[in-house]
């Protein structure tokens, strides 16, 4: 009987091991999708998405059109697939006749607004705006949120 509690306890014991040593990574969550919104200083459609792609909170002012609902999901994910902020990206395929056919793929979209979070060197989500002006202002409004909730468009250590 002692021998099969501690087998058990053991085996108990070698699967929290296992479950500990995964990777854990910092995620941006409802919460903190909600609290980047909130932060952002513009009037606009936001669309916060987590690390995988997955949207998180789409918000559209009532001022706003309702396809800049779309925009802003699709400028987050742009920035979360290149993990570039949308601006930059669309200036590279301007740029650069190899990336010029990027504008093909359904879900990037090359304008300003959307941007990669980091919390420190880990990219958490992304923030889309669209709707606050133009493309300029869509992604000074985004970088504005992101900085006022302490997370950065680019990993730690990285130059901008």
């Amino acid at each position: 009987m002692i021998v099969r509690i501690l087998t058990c306890s053991l085996i108990a014991f070698a699967a929290v091991q296992a479950e500990a040593a995964l990777p854990q990574h910092p995620e941006l969550d409802l919460p903190s999708a909600r609290r980047l919104v909130d932060a952002a200083p513009c009037t606009a459609a936001f669309a916060a998405l987590d690390r995988g792609g997955n949207p998180l909170l789409i918000q559209r002012n009532t001022q706003t059109g309702p396809h800049n609902a779309d925009a802003a999901r699709r400028k987050a994910y742009t920035a979360l697939s290149t993990k570039t902020p949308s601006r930059q990206l669309a200036e590279k395929a301007r740029q650069n006749p190899d990336t010029a056919n990027l504008n093909t793929l359904p879900e990037l979209l090359l304008l300003g607004g959307g941007v990669p979070l980091y919390e420190g060197k880990e990219l958490v989500g992304a923030l889309g705006v669209a709707g606050a002006g133009g493309p300029s202002q869509d992604e000074q409004c985004a970088i504005d949120a992101a900085t006022r909730v302490g997370l950065a468009i680019t990993p730690e250590g990285a130059k901008p």
